[in-house]
């Protein structure tokens, strides 16, 4: 078995899980509080510790928001292809986060690669084609669902940002920031796609 690490659901904790060879994450018994954050900082893998205002811990913080944006999506019950992208992609961010807070790219495990990114573009292109081309600019809206699709929409953009300012402070796997962009093109088309299953029109944009 290979040891490897992932971002906890707690922003600023680590667990540290075994992937067996089934590609399962086995983790062991964590306690909920530690105390050793109780002085602001935090610890990355590899065990180096630095400030909980970090732009790494942002970046990765950030990354976290998202999944936790996504799980209150996916409780109101998706239909379809949507559905399985949808999981998909939380189990995807939960790599990105072990990425963004692993400073040691020689380590290769828990790494965001070319083909996730090249999924989500063969997603993207499959879901377009039920859709009506858009006319006009949208605004965010429609079904509860897609409107909460359009808000991870948005975190995913600031989380962008977010690891472009660590990306600018230290080197990263920039699959990393390419993920996160296209991420944020294919929530805009799964909101589009959630309205139209619940014939529940886009909200145009009216100047």
């Amino acid at each position: 078995m290979n040891t490897a690490s992932a971002v906890s659901a707690s922003v600023s904790e680590i667990q540290y899980c075994e992937l067996n060879i089934y590609g399962k994450i086995l983790c062991d018994a964590v306690k909920i509080y530690t105390k050793t954050g109780d002085d602001g900082t935090t610890g990355l893998q590899g065990g180096r510790r630095v400030p909980k205002s970090d732009p790494r811990i942002s970046a990765y913080g950030g990354v976290d928001e998202i999944n936790s944006l996504l799980g209150v999506v996916l409780s109101h019950g998706l239909e379809g292809d949507i559905e399985s992208i949808m999981a998909r992609i939380q189990n995807e961010l939960f790599v990105t986060g072990a990425d963004l807070s692993n400073p040691n790219l020689e380590d290769g495990k828990n790494r965001v690669t070319e083909q996730m990114v090249k999924r989500l573009e063969d997603d993207i292109d499959m879901l377009e084609e039920k859709l009506e081309p858009l006319t006009s600019f949208i605004l965010p809206g429609g079904d509860v669902a897609a409107a909460f699709i359009h808000l991870a929409r948005t975190a995913a953009r600031r989380a962008e940002t977010l690891v472009v300012i660590l990306e600018e402070k230290e080197k990263i796997n920039p699959w990393c920031r390419i993920y996160l962009n296209r991420l944020a093109d294919i929530l805009f088309v799964m909101a589009r796609i959630r309205n139209s299953q619940q014939d529940c029109p886009d909200v145009p944009w009216v100047p």
